[in-house]
């Protein structure tokens, strides 16, 4: 957290696979860690990535995640709203955001990530992000820029190679252009070659 902070980072995602999962079991150690550090923690929700949960799934999940974590100081809120940001996969359509419509009486500030199309949807999430770290620079509008350092999974050819000239551009762009969401894919994510984390 002291690393990220000296980087300017105001706060992490950590990607959430359903309740007594590791990332589950370990999110209350990195709330208690942020206390008093001014520093965030929020959740990507990771099975919409791999299927298309109900909304009754995802209103059940929504109040685990409500009861178990969404009210501790250390939590992500906007607008006094508990973030959630949420994965796709490459057949998501606007259905995705009509399930997570429904699926949301506790009023989380859902995070969608886009797909084709994404801005033609009658129902509308609080906002928009991209994920794809193959890609140095995206931008969806005023909603969010992702960028990432590069790409390099264990075992394969580099996807996106790293560059400091383009990063460091990178960066001065992202808060050039000024979106709701600044976002670094990934502090550490040491298997896909996509870390910014110190060694």
């Amino acid at each position: 957290i002291a690393s990220m902070q000296y980087g300017g980072i105001q706060g992490g995602i950590v990607f959430w696979s359903g309740a007594g999962k590791p990332a589950d079991t370990r999110f209350p150690a990195l709330l208690a860690a942020a206390s008093g550090s001014g520093f965030k923690w929020t959740l990507y929700y990771e099975s919409e990535g791999s299927g298309n949960p109900s909304s009754a799934a995802i209103a059940s999940d929504l109040a685990y995640l409500f009861s178990n974590y969404a009210q501790d100081p250390g939590y992500l809120r906007i607008n006094g709203k508990p973030v959630i940001f949420v994965y796709a996969d490459t057949n998501d359509d606007c259905g995705m955001a009509d399930r997570w419509h429904n699926a949301n009486p506790l009023n989380f500030y859902v995070v969608l990530k886009v797909f084709a199309g994404y801005s033609g949807c009658a129902n509308q999430p609080d906002n928009w992000h991209q994920f794809g770290p193959g890609v140095g620079y995206d931008v969806q509008g005023s909603h969010s820029v992702t960028i990432s350092p590069g790409y390099w999974m264990k075992g394969q050819t580099a996807v996106l190679p790293r560059d400091l000239v383009r990063w460091n551009q990178d960066i001065r762009s992202m808060v050039a252009a000024n979106p709701d969401f600044q976002l670094i894919a990934t502090w550490n994510g040491w298997e896909e070659g996509t870390q910014v984390e110190s060694s």
